[in-house]
């Protein structure tokens, strides 16, 4: 998932943002009417450069509790190895704004849940921070479950859009990804991406 327009194009920055969040909130009443089945699906999350935005939009909607189960929010690279599992050797390797980290990420947040379907974020938000091999704009998203399925997709927003800007469009392509799994919960199968 990219954007690259500027944020001139489709209107005022707070107009943007407003709109990203009204996206946000839909999709998250989505995933609530959606993953409320028999039985349910229990989601789980793992925040670094959202820093808790994904489960704060599930959970604002009523009737949450019924599909989620917890959310990490591992902004150091600490908290990453501490709370999820994350190698300091992949830390090293690659950096905290990677696939693999993601991965890591994404599979321990199933492993220390009860989720049968998580999501990772990992990545530069800005204003600084970014470098030529990671610019600001840059994430990195870990999806994992059902069953064994995970996969993790580079995301690229607009590096001049505000902080808040990039962390909501993340926020709205995590919600959709995990509605895009609910899709395999019905036995359709992908091809799983090793970590």
């Amino acid at each position: 998932m990219s954007d690259t327009s500027s944020p001139g194009e489709a209107g005022s920055d707070a107009e943007m943002l407003a709109g990203l969040r009204a996206d946000c909130r839909q999709l998250a009443q989505e995933i609530i009417d959606t993953f409320s089945g028999d039985p349910a699906t229990m989601i789980a999350t793992a925040e670094s450069c959202t820093g808790g935005l994904i489960a704060g939009a599930i959970t604002d909607i009523a009737g949450s509790s019924a599909v989620f189960d917890r959310g990490f929010v591992t902004y150091s690279n600490d908290a990453k190895q501490d709370m999820l599992g994350v190698r300091a050797a992949t830390l090293e390797a690659y950096g905290a704004v990677s696939a693999q980290v993601a991965t890591e990420m994404v599979l321990g947040a199933r492993r220390r849940s009860r989720a049968d379907i998580a999501v990772s974020v990992t990545g530069v938000a800005g204003p600084g921070g970014g470098s030529p091999d990671k610019p600001v704009g840059l994430v990195w998203m870990g999806l994992s479950g059902p069953g064994d399925l995970t996969s993790a997709a580079e995301l690229r927003w607009d590096p001049s859009w505000s902080r808040d800007m990039i962390r909501a469009a993340t926020v709205c392509a995590a919600l959709e990804a995990l509605l895009g799994r609910a899709e395999l919960r019905s036995g359709s199968q992908d091809t799983p991406a090793s970590p």
